[in-house]
């Protein structure tokens, strides 16, 4: 296979970030980095079988990305649903790159997981019988999404699961910290984790805490990339620290852009409204113009599930349109949802967030078709993990965003993240107790520092979303090898947050344009215009990227497609 200039070309990265020498210690059996439902799910679980668990978050303990969730969680839970249907969906989204096992321990302990969630305290709504509401979205062929509060499923998992933790005495949190790099033994596994707190008291500044084992659950890296609907702290940190420590990152290419992201204007920047596919779940259709106008409705004869095709089907149909008109972005026309006469209650019982922020923005989608265009949503790869979210680093586990389970494939199916989130973190905990290491001083640090001015941030996420977006090609892929090449060799001024944040986005963002340069065919989320079409041929299997010598390292594991028909 031929290499693109865009992998040729080494671009040099730090091999750990430069920071001050830890001004305090602490110790802890196991430290979580991140509290959405996979950290506080690890934690909660693991408190039970270890001495102490520190729990670290970049912001609040409530914050992050499983608060923005709207739509809902997927499971197996309605009347004549099986996990095997559930199945199915899973791997035709995933279009032939999910890990078969992968998605068998999630659909099959994902109804268990679910019923757990409810009775630690989250509250679900429920239909006029008191059975849970379920709801459908993109790629399911059954009513399997279960939701909270209309469309505030998420912001109802983190309050029950931080309402669980706060009373946890045993569990102790550090707030306002970034997670700088790990703390390595002469074996090569995890010894600590270096903090830097931003705040005041007793932990300030960098800090290191010693500990036999370490849960990546910090998120995506939908920063990266100018528009996105992740939370300002989803930088990348957690893929990598874990990159730099020696792990492998898996199918960084896969990033899904949600087709709905309500359209702010050409300057807007930086985490951009949701409309959930619930909202399409529920007879909301896309069009390309307004209906009286002669808008043509999109969906239709694209797909057989319509306006509820899987992701990448539905996001790919939206820019081909937008190309096509020149038009910004296309609407969504939800006008009709809810009885006649009752549309203002109706969006007010099913989609209250949704609402609120539409009309926020200045759109009041019970009268009005809603602006839409496709924005980055969610990384399907991250750090490679094993059925029980062991990495490649002894003492270290990944799950969530963050990690590559293999459950998603090419394209995650909607709705499966809160509960790989869930179900991973569940078989962390049953595992990770027996396998503590012993406690280990860390070793000399053979690693290069460095750090990439923060000043690059702004000019790193036009260059992504302009080259290694939703539509990519070879040449769009090397100049942004190029480009990210001279980033990287921009240092920092300053030693800051902005700083390690953007030297994070930058060795992510390098090695997803490699995988994404070496992946030579459309396939679920990756589309290159070059190659139009999948090729099981050459492509069935996984882009394997790991960093030598500051240089990334990017090798191809052929795996059979898992495609659902190809399965059964």
């Amino acid at each position: 296979m031929q290499t693109p200039a865009a992998v040729r070309r080494a671009v040099p990265l730090p091999g750990r970030l430069a920071a001050p020498e830890p001004g305090w210690t602490t110790r802890a059996d196991v430290v979580v980095i991140g509290s959405g439902i996979a950290g506080l799910t690890a934690a909660l679980r693991l408190r039970e079988h270890v001495g102490k668990v520190l729990v670290v978050t970049k912001d609040v303990l409530s914050a992050g990305s499983t608060q923005w969730a709207q739509g809902g969680i997927a499971a197996a839970l309605g009347e004549g649903d099986t996990p095997e249907e559930h199945e199915v969906d899973t791997l035709v989204a995933g279009a032939g790159a999910c890990d078969l096992d992968a998605v068998r321990v999630l659909v099959g302990e994902g109804p268990e997981a679910v019923r757990e969630l409810i009775a630690l305290g989250a509250r679900f709504d429920v239909d006029a019988s008191g059975l849970l509401a379920l709801t459908r979205e993109g790629g399911h062929h059954r009513d399997r999404i279960a939701h909270a509060g209309g469309d505030a499923t998420g912001a109802e998992i983190q309050r029950a699961l931080v309402a669980a933790v706060e009373l946890a005495a045993d569990i102790e949190v550090v707030q306002h910290a970034l997670a700088v790099d790990l703390l390595l033994a002469g074996d090569g596994g995890v010894a600590g984790v270096t903090l830097h707190v931003m705040g005041e008291g007793e932990r300030d500044g960098i800090g290191a805490v010693h500990c036999r084992a370490v849960v990546l659950a910090s998120g995506g890296l939908g920063q990266v990339f100018s528009q996105t609907t992740n939370p300002g702290v989803a930088t990348g940190d957690g893929m990598a620290l874990a990159l730099r420590a020696g792990a492998t990152l898996r199918d960084l290419e896969f990033v899904q852009f949600h087709p709905t992201v309500m359209y702010l204007g050409p300057d807007s920047r930086g985490q951009q409204p949701l409309i959930s596919e619930a909202v399409r779940g529920e007879g909301a259709f896309l069009v390309d113009g307004p209906p009286e106008a002669g808008g043509r409705r999109l969906m239709q004869g694209v797909h057989p599930l319509a306006d509820l095709a899987p992701r990448d089907v539905v996001a790919k149909a939206i820019t081909r349109r937008m190309h096509e008109t020149g038009r910004p972005h296309l609407w969504l026309d939800a006008r009709h949802l809810g009885a006649p006469g009752d549309g203002e209650e109706y969006w007010r019982r099913r989609f209250p967030t949704i609402l609120a922020t539409a009309r926020r923005h200045g759109v009041d989608p019970v009268t009005e078709l809603l602006p839409v265009a496709p924005a980055c949503h969610y990384a399907s790869g991250g750090v490679r993990t094993d059925l029980w979210g062991r990495s490649d680093v002894p003492g270290l586990y990944a799950t969530g965003e963050v990690a590559c389970s293999g459950v998603h494939g090419a394209n995650r199916l909607a709705s499966n993240s809160l509960l790989e989130g869930l179900v991973f973190s569940r078989r962390i905990a049953t595992v990770l107790p027996g396998e503590l290491r012993p406690w280990s001083e860390p070793a000399p640090d053979p690693r290069a520092p460095g750090l990439v001015a923060g000043s690059a941030r702004r000019e790193l996420q036009e260059l992504m979303t302009d080259r290694v977006g939703v539509l990519r090609s070879a040449e769009g892929l090397a100049a942004a090898g190029a480009a990210l090449a001279d980033l990287a060799g921009r240092p920092a001024e300053l030693v800051d947050l902005a700083s390690w944040e953007t030297t994070n986005l930058v060795t992510v963002a390098t090695a997803l344009a490699g995988a994404a340069a070496r992946r030579e065919e459309t396939r679920g989320s990756h589309w290159r215009e070059d190659h139009p079409e999948r090729d099981d041929g050459r492509m069935a299997g996984h882009f394997d990227v790991t960093l030598v010598g500051g240089v990334p390292s990017i090798d191809f594991h052929p795996a059979p497609a898992t495609d659902g028909d190809l399965v059964r």
